[in-house]
């Protein structure tokens, strides 16, 4: 039993759902998202809440019955407020900046990384060695995030490269003589 699948999704104030079979769609002040659920789930509207249940016993069914709902959420969420990641730049001369719809990273390459920002996201670099991604939708800020942080993934020894504020690398010991 998905513990998550079982809570109700309340709606607040200024946020609507509709439901049109298997695809909700929800309309808040910030924009309007809507997510396709497959036929394992049954997705109910009861006034201020939406509920998520599965459709059988069968391990898929429960799998999709806690996804669907936290996809549920996260619309709701998304239309509402926004969701952010930050990252952290380590390293002698890795920086980062904004022009336009570019992001610039100088990361120790022998030429600069150009990462263009893809439509409903917001990049920000308030420091050099600092930046800031936001938008309505979960799945694409996390995806961004990580996409920049492929290009100079922290490395154990001395700890350079792009990370997740916060994130604790383990480091290694150097060789020994």
């Amino acid at each position: 039993m998905s513990r998550i699948g079982k809570k109700p999704v309340e709606l607040p104030s200024g946020v609507s759902a509709s439901l049109s079979g298997q695809t909700i769609e929800v309309k808040g002040p910030k924009g309007t998202q809507s997510f396709t659920a497959t036929d394992d789930v049954t997705i109910t509207i009861d006034g201020e809440a939406v509920t998520v249940t599965p459709r059988g016993k069968s391990k898929r069914a429960l799998q999709q019955w806690g996804m669907s709902r936290t996809v549920v959420s996260n619309l709701v969420h998304g239309v509402q407020n926004t969701f952010k990641k930050e990252l952290e730049i380590h390293g002698v001369g890795y920086r980062a900046a904004v022009q336009g719809n570019t992001l610039k990273l100088n990361l120790g390459y022998s030429h600069d990384v150009d990462f263009d920002i893809p439509q409903g996201i917001t990049v920000a670099c308030p420091k050099p060695t600092e930046i800031v991604i936001e938008g309505h939708d979960k799945q694409e800020v996390g995806e961004v995030a990580a996409k920049i942080r492929d290009w100079r993934r922290p490395e154990p020894y001395k700890g350079k490269g792009i990370r997740y504020k916060g994130e604790f690398i383990f480091r290694k010991e150097g060789k020994k003589k």
